[in-house]
This record gives C-alpha cells, structure tokens and sequence, in this order.
C-alpha cells in the first residue's frame, strides 16, 4: 500500500549541471596541473592526482544520486525509491530560518532518537545522529514547502509550534 506523497523535493537541473560541472572542471583541472607541470616531489604529484580523481568522484556520485527525488507523506520523509530520511514521528522541530546552519534551498530537522548510520548524499541531504539536513540542488520553493508542510504534521500531532 503506497501513501500520499504531500509534498515532494526534487533537484534543479541547471544547479545540477553546475554543481557537477564545477566538481568535474577542478578534478580534471588538477589532474592537467599534475601532468604538464609536475611538482619537483612525488608527494605532491601523488596529491594532486589523488585529490583530482577524488573531485572527479565526487561529480561522477553528485550526478547519480540527485537523479532521485524527495517525498514526503503523513509518516515520512523518503526518497523516491524507498530509503527513509527521517519518520515524521521522530522530528522534533524543523528550521529553515535564516540563521539555520542549514544547505542551500534547504532546511534543518532535528531528530528526538539519533540515526543508527551516517548517510551523506552528495548536494541532496545527509544525516548525521540527531541532525538531517535537506538541500543543495533542490529547488528552493519545494524545500520551504516541504519544511512547511513537516511543521503542519507536527502541530497536527500537537508537537510543533
């Protein structure tokens, strides 16, 4: 039995393109550097070519993994394919305020129990104990409406504001 999605986050394709693009351009910006004017110690060379394929990592993975859409339902934050954000019954207040430590057209939930694992999905959301961020390539109106909606839930359960 699938439920309701009432509100639902996805990613901007041009902030998508961009975010990539710049990861893609450095990686292969240091690898260049790194072949056409090697550093004197091979240390450096190493370095350089370690942290050119790690930005390129890091594009190649923020291309994947923002393909997927948020959702949210009456019991849920989720991705798309199933994997669960945060259980509405577990927040314990949501803030995208503009003094929030928070991503980009994003918002921070903080959590009552604490997450069991680390999870970082690149430009998209990660959640760490009792904090679990949204945002980065997300648009930024779906992200408020989301929040938004998460605060509704919770003052419906009589637990927000």
């Amino acid at each position: 039995m699938t439920e309701e999605v009432i509100g639902r986050i996805g990613p901007k394709p041009a902030r998508r393109v961009v975010a990539t693009g710049i990861l893609g351009v450095l990686g292969m910006t240091l690898i260049y550097i790194a072949s056409t004017t090697p550093p004197a110690a091979i240390g450096w060379l190493l370095f350089l070519i370690a942290l050119g394929a790690g930005f390129l990592y890091l594009s190649w993975r923020l291309w994947e993994v923002t393909s997927i859409p948020l959702e949210l339902t009456r019991e849920e934050l989720r991705e798309t394919g199933g994997r669960i954000l945060c259980r509405i019954e577990n927040v314990a207040s949501v803030d995208r305020g503009f003094f929030a430590f928070k991503p980009s057209n994003g918002f921070l939930v903080r959590l009552k129990e604490p997450a069991p694992d680390f999870i970082y999905v690149p430009g998209l959301w990660w959640r760490h104990k009792r904090t679990l961020m949204v945002g980065g390539v997300t648009s930024g109106a779906e992200a408020k409406s989301v929040a938004d909606l998460m605060n509704v839930l919770l003052v419906e359960r009589g637990e927000g504001r």
